[in-house]
């Protein structure tokens, strides 16, 4: 009746079609999951502060980093990208942010961490104004699923302050 390639097209249709309803399901049930993960950062030194050759200032600091991202994994969860981040304000920009701080956690295991560590990225302001200057960290994730949209949210962290001197 039907030749080979009839139904070979027709099995072929229809494993493709469950597999993008199966995709479309495990997209949607993500909705579902409210995660509620927790963070907090101490700076515990400014190693050093001070103004480049440039005229910029630059700062290196002692962090300890201390986060529950566990909430953050569902079956559908392929890794988790976080960054901390220091935000401020300046008279030319109301929000500069600095990445301080980056990893991938591949794991629900790995998601629940504390680090003691010197920001991995430079610290730099374009021009001098970083002194006694008041700043966030906040701490951003990336949720990477298996299959559907990625998810991103963050916790703010306020109440930080650079030294008015040099070091």
């Amino acid at each position: 009746m039907h030749s080979f390639g009839y139904r070979l097209n027709a099995l072929l249709t229809l494993g493709v079609t469950t597999l993008a309803l199966m995709c479309a399901m495990a997209s949607f049930s993500d909705n579902f999951n409210h995660p509620s993960p927790s963070a907090n950062v101490q700076v515990m030194n400014v190693n050093w502060f001070h103004k480049q050759s440039s005229g910029n200032d630059e700062v290196s600091l002692t962090l300890k980093i201390s986060a529950d991202l566990q909430s953050t994994f569902t079956w559908n969860t392929k890794q988790v990208f976080a960054f901390l981040a220091a935000e401020y304000e300046t008279p030319g920009n109301s929000l500069n942010q600095i990445s301080l701080w980056d990893s991938i956690i591949p794991s629900k295991e790995r998601a629940k961490f504390t680090i003691h560590t010197k920001n991995k990225y430079r610290l730099i302001d374009q021009g001098s104004n970083l002194r006694g200057k008041e700043f966030n960290l906040t701490l951003h994730w990336h949720v990477m699923p298996k299959t559907g949209k990625m998810f991103a949210d963050k916790i703010v962290m306020t109440g930080y302050r650079l030294p008015v001197d040099y070091r």
